[in-house]
């Protein structure tokens, strides 16, 4: 096969050679063993929602699951909204718990922080790409100076006793293929590797080790590490931030701390701290010098 004849095929999936498909076969040869997490891993050449499908699924399926698409048409992001991008120019995959006993129920919020956790510092180390956490559960590479959003992550319950944990990284996007302005992605933040199976796998590796570590301490975030080490990398704490709550109000102040509960806490003017569970964090720009008289 000809290189121009691979670009003109627009039905072959190898029509945009910069971004050959996963190799599922190694995947699951380097992931899959004896005392693993991971029970199974199925890429998909295209689905609606990755996190759907495990969730629709979830009560016949094994703890370690894994579903990865090679594109998504309908992706969800929080608060239903919508994630897309070229086939193959990221990963987009999902994944099922099932922390059980181990982990009290009231615990089980620190998941998607943990996920979090877990990809950004296996991309600061495949990568080499500086990621950053903006509170839930964003992820933040610099493009230029610029921060910008590459990657989310969303945790759903599902069935009996399980949670996905879907995530989505923007990997080779082009500037003329970001969905909006404030979108980047490990391309164009200077990643020195952006082959996607060996990102994959240094995710997966990471999230495991990060979930062992927590369900063995029983979902303590301290215990095992999560709450010091998210705050480390939350780009939002120290931050003068706006709070946009589910309910239509909001609340502005200095983000100060992450709580045991894994809530953002609030300095406010008023000289009082709040804790938000939930909503939508717009980092506010330090105000500039007052103008001269």
């Amino acid at each position: 096969m000809t290189h121009e004849n691979a670009q003109g095929d627009s039905g072959s999936r190898w029509s945009d050679l910069d971004r050959p498909p996963l190799d599922a076969a190694s995947l699951r040869r380097a992931l899959i063993r004896s005392g693993s997490l991971w029970t199974s891993l199925e890429v998909v050449p295209s689905t609606g929602s990755t996190n759907t499908d495990l969730t629709s699924a979830a009560d016949a399926l094994d703890e370690g699951t894994v579903l990865v698409a090679e594109e998504q048409n309908a992706g969800r992001g929080r608060l239903e909204r919508r994630w897309s991008a070229p086939a193959r120019s990221g990963l987009f995959f999902s994944v099922l718990l099932r922390p059980g006993d181990a982990v009290p129920v009231e615990r089980w919020g620190w998941l998607p922080l943990l996920a979090g956790v877990a990809t950004a510092t296996a991309l600061s180390r495949e990568a080499g790409v500086d990621t950053a956490l903006k509170w839930p559960n964003d992820l933040l590479v610099t493009v230029g100076s610029e921060e910008r959003k590459t990657g989310g992550i969303l945790a759903e319950r599902a069935g009996t006793g399980a949670v996905v944990i879907g995530i989505g990284l923007n990997v080779s996007l082009r500037t003329d293929e970001l969905p909006v302005p404030g979108a980047g992605s490990l391309a164009l933040a200077g990643a020195k590797n952006a082959d996607r199976d060996i990102l994959l796998r240094a995710i997966l590796r990471s999230l495991e080790q990060w979930y062992g570590d927590w369900r063995e301490a029983g979902g303590d975030p301290a215990v095992s590490g999560i709450q010091e080490t998210y705050a480390a990398g939350c780009a939002t704490l120290g931050r003068r931030v706006r709070a946009e709550l589910p309910g239509g109000g909001e609340i502005i102040g200095e983000a100060v701390a992450i709580d045991g509960d894994g809530r953002l806490v609030l300095a406010t003017e008023e000289g009082v701290q709040e804790p938000v569970a939930a909503g939508d964090i717009v980092h506010l720009k330090a105000a500039g010098p007052a103008p001269r008289e």
